[in-house]
């Protein structure tokens, strides 16, 4: 007889296995399918800000993965055009933000070897959605179909869950990024300090993972001659420095591009989905719902795209367990359907305002400060910097609360 899943999550990255880990450990058993033959940790590190450490703690993983990264103690912000730190803010251990640069391949690892085994299954892409009365049949690349109660896509940008429910592809920002990750065996000597760089048609932002590694990244506003750079990482790099070196930045920040590996992917379009598709859109329908990437891409301005996806993450954990749970109970089997509905739209209603409020100022925030125009650039030098950069502090303190 073939196997009918309670929860099967399409997309083993960040959210994907946050999301399976919190049904996990609220006694709910979920299958994670991933298209890729191993895990995969693309990205090199992101930043960690408060709210993320919050949905870390409620999955139970914040103390291991603190040991591993260093806490920064403030962000610096340069103009790239004076070459000169515009805004500083001190992080206050006891009352200010907490910001970690965190190693995706040790979050990824950290939040598997958590899950039982056999939960996610590997070389499974989808390629097909299927409806069987309040199933969802999902047909395998390899030839195999599965059916589940419910259907999560965690599956990035290009999400086939998203498509599935009508949500339109993520739209160009404009914009291209880069990015790249520095190891230094006998330690890098550069403080605990987050620092942006804005300006000049770029933004780039520098910090240390740990006393041994510096990430940094790079967004510029693409054009078509750009082209040759997309997978050719020395001229990528080499552009990188120049534009760098022509607004004044550092040396000693130019030396981590310069000495640093920047993987496969060496550059990458920036993509957003517009904000009123998360009010007008199906977010959820019936027993099908989308999180992360897959819910709201944006632009990296804000540094919030994988915290949102952990927030997301523990919300949907939470209302899907409640209405799993409620299922238990034997009078209630035959509204196990309506049940489920209600639980996806409980989360979706907690986060769809949220994800609009970080998808909009994201945007905003970024065609701001990279802005090539001369009274852009002395606006944003003399007057927007400080309220983006408490802006941005303020964005972190949010709480998606416990499992």
């Amino acid at each position: 007889m073939e196997t009918i899943e309670d929860v099967i999550i399409v997309g083993a990255g960040l959210c994907g296995l946050a999301t399976a880990l919190g049904l996990h450990r609220k006694g709910v058993k979920s299958v994670v399918l991933e298209s890729s033959e191993v895990l995969r940790a693309a990205g090199f590190a992101f930043s960690t800000w408060t709210n993320a450490w919050k949905a870390l703690e409620a999955l139970g993983i914040a103390g291991e993965l603190r040991q591993h990264h260093l806490r920064l103690e403030g962000l610096g912000i340069y103009s790239a055009s004076a070459g000169a730190i515009t805004y500083q803010i001190p992080f206050k251990t006891s009352e200010g933000p907490e910001m970690r640069c965190v190693r995706r391949d040790l979050l990824l690892e950290t939040l598997a070897k958590e899950l039982p085994s056999g939960t996610i299954r590997y070389s499974s892409k989808v390629v097909l959605i299927e409806e069987s009365g309040n199933l969802k049949v999902l047909h395998l690349a390899n030839g195999s179909t599965l059916r589940t109660k419910v259907l999560i896509g965690c599956d990035g940008v290009n999400s086939v869950v998203a498509k599935w429910l009508g949500l339109k592809k993520p739209s160009f920002a404009g914009r291209s990024a880069t990015r790249g990750f520095s190891e230094y065996p006998d330690g890098h000597g550069f403080n605990s300090e987050f620092v942006q760089f804005f300006g000049q048609g770029f933004r780039a932002g520098i910090m240390p993972c740990d006393e041994k590694s510096m990430y940094w990244y790079f967004t510029w506003s693409s054009s078509s001659k750009d082209k040759e750079m997309e997978k050719d990482a020395t001229k990528m790099k080499q552009f990188v420095i120049t534009k760098m070196q022509e607004a004044n930045v550092s040396e000693n920040f130019i030396q981590v591009i310069e000495k640093s590996d920047m993987g496969d992917l060496v550059s990458f379009p920036l993509k957003f989905r517009w904000p009123s598709e998360l009010l007008w859109r199906n977010i959820c329908k019936g027993n099908v719902t989308v999180a992360g990437d897959a819910l709201h891409p944006m632009t990296p301005d804000l540094g919030q795209g994988g915290c949102a996806a952990l927030e997301d993450a523990i919300v949907l954990a939470r209302c899907l367990a409640q209405a799993l749970k409620e299922n238990d109970n034997e009078d209630a089997k035959e509204d196990e359907c309506v049940r489920l509905k209600s639980g996806l739209e409980n989360y979706v209603a907690e986060r769809k305002w949220r994800d609009f409020d970080l998808i909009f100022t994201s945007y905003v925030f970024g065609r701001i400060q990279q802005g090539d125009n001369a009274f852009t650039r002395f606006l944003t030098e003399k007057m927007l910097v400080g309220i983006m950069a408490r802006t941005l502090i303020k964005k972190t303190y949010y709480d998606c609360g416990k499992l």
